[in-house]
């Protein structure tokens, strides 16, 4: 435990003129639980100094660490701190727990206290993260916005489902063809930066100069929550605010952004195991109860304005390769809990699409199915219910697949698509040429369908693959394949 030296405590009572407590309520507009409550208060204040708490209260589902985030408005300081690890960059402080109090059941609170140094006002914060997710504010809208609202930012279309198509809020039918620009998932994790490559103006052009219509953006759950395990620099407020800055980027352009988690928290050691870490620095086979439904809380709060932006629930799920069997892997891909196999409790979609809708976000959502989302067999049978009626299922489709070819789609994703939008939220191959997303891009194109290329990041294309050679749009030899065919049927 760290608390202020015994000798600042004395100069403090001998010197200090008695405040009492400036608190910041906590409001709720219609009476609704917040996700998170934080209570501040300056318990005294002299001549160029304060002392000052936070009381967190967490009503979202337990965590195992927490890290607060608030501003200053007139230039104070945190000049030490005890019950957290305090740090400050500009006017943004940060709280993250200590080892000893990292445990955050739902319904639990913790308190942290700091000394700091102020001039001139002392005005105190009102806007409070935990994890990243805004507290203080009512878990459910005090209005809900229709599917047809329209976006705030940039001239992407507001996009809803109508019966088995995505339409536009003048109800036309909208087709997703696109790329998947990777990066958001693994460079803030290995503690290298939030993006792989630019992502500014030029680079979002370029996509654009390809026709393409849609930008698919995987993110990692522990950079978005700032979780202690990530650098600040890469993580909560600043992941966030990442995020955003690239999706009204991508909107002006009039492309839709697609927001998926894509790495997430949880040890998985079973077969197929793409890492045995507990942290998200690889692909789950289920998302976490843990932390995935605050991030898609969080995610939701921040994007339920923008009914332009759509959401992947989860990139590539594959209980099927813990469980012994389809009907075991089925029901934990929708209802979560502990899954045979899988070591930690798992959110299952039913609970994701919950969280969403929860925090008033009415967005299109995607879902993809089993095997890596290459198996939508009994998608129909098991998908969540939506009381939004905005869900769409999501493919996944490479050369090296089971399910890769017309036979299977015919059987399997054409009863699908019947019934609801189908995206393919990833096509590729490992050839380093276009011979297979060719195929798949005229049986999505036959039925009216969307699909996006894996991926827009200069790699190896046949390790990758890799749609460019530069961030210019140079297309590889698998690349041309995929430039070609958007700007043919997006002229």
């Amino acid at each position: 435990m760290r608390h202020p030296p015994r000798s600042v405590l004395l100069a403090v009572t001998g010197a200090v003129a008695l405040v009492g407590a400036a608190l910041v309520p906590v409001v709720s507009a219609s009476g609704a639980t917040p996700v998170c409550t934080v209570e501040y208060a300056v318990t005294s204040q002299w001549d160029t100094g304060f002392q000052g708490s936070v009381t967190i209260t967490n009503n979202m589902a337990a965590v195992s660490g927490w890290r607060l985030t608030f501003d200053f408005a007139n230039g104070q300081k945190v000049t030490q701190g005890w019950s957290a690890k305090w740090a400050q960059s500009g006017t943004t402080v940060t709280a993250a727990n200590e080892s000893w109090n990292g445990s955050l059941a739902t319904g639990a609170a913790v308190s942290a206290g700091f000394l700091g140094s102020w001039s001139g006002s002392n005005t105190v914060p009102t806007a409070f993260r935990l994890n990243g997710t805004t507290c203080n504010l009512d878990s459910q809208p005090t209005s809900t916005p229709t599917p047809t609202e329209p976006p705030t930012d940039g001239t992407a279309p507001a996009l809803h489902v109508s019966g088995n198509e995505l339409v536009d809020a003048d109800g036309k039918a909208h087709r997703l063809l696109g790329v998947n620009r990777s990066g958001g998932e693994f460079m803030c994790v290995q503690g290298y930066g939030i993006w792989d490559g630019p992502v500014d103006d030029a680079a979002v052009k370029a996509i654009a100069d390809w026709k393409a219509d849609a930008v698919r953006i995987p993110l990692n759950e522990e950079c978005w929550l700032g979780l202690s395990d990530v650098k600040p620099e890469y993580a909560g407020a600043n992941y966030i605010s990442a995020v955003k800055e690239l999706v009204a980027r991508v909107e002006s352009y009039g492309l839709t952004p697609i927001l998926e988690l894509h790495w997430s928290y949880g040890q998985y050691t079973g077969n197929s195991a793409g890492c045995s870490d507990v942290h998200a620095t690889c692909q789950k086979p289920m998302p976490d109860a843990q932390y995935a439904p605050s991030f898609w809380s969080s995610v939701a709060g921040n994007f339920k304005d923008d009914q332009a932006a759509v959401f992947d629930l989860f990139n590539e799920p594959y209980p099927d390769r813990a469980t012994s069997t389809a009907t075991q892997a089925w029901q934990c891909w929708r209802d979560g809990g502990s899954c045979p196999g899988i070591g930690y409790e798992v959110a299952g979609m039913q609970d994701l699409v919950d969280r969403i809708r929860g925090a008033g976000a009415r967005n299109v959502i995607m879902i993809g199915g089993l095997a890596y989302s290459n198996d939508l067999s009994q998608w129909l049978t098991y998908r969540p219910t939506d009381p939004a009626g905005n869900l769409v299922a999501a493919y996944h489709g490479y050369n090296f697949n089971a399910c890769a070819g017309e036979s299977c789609w015919n059987s399997t994703l054409a009863p699908v698509a019947a019934r609801v939008p189908l995206v393919a939220g990833e096509i590729g191959e490992n050839t380093c040429s276009h011979a297979f997303v060719d195929q798949v891009m005229k049986w999505f194109d036959d039925r009216g369908l969307s699909y996006l290329g894996w991926t827009w990041n200069t790699w190896d294309c046949s390790s990758g693959p890799s749609l460019i050679s530069d961030y210019t749009g140079t297309p590889t030899a698998y690349g041309v394949g995929l430039r070609d065919h958007l700007r043919a049927v997006n002229p």
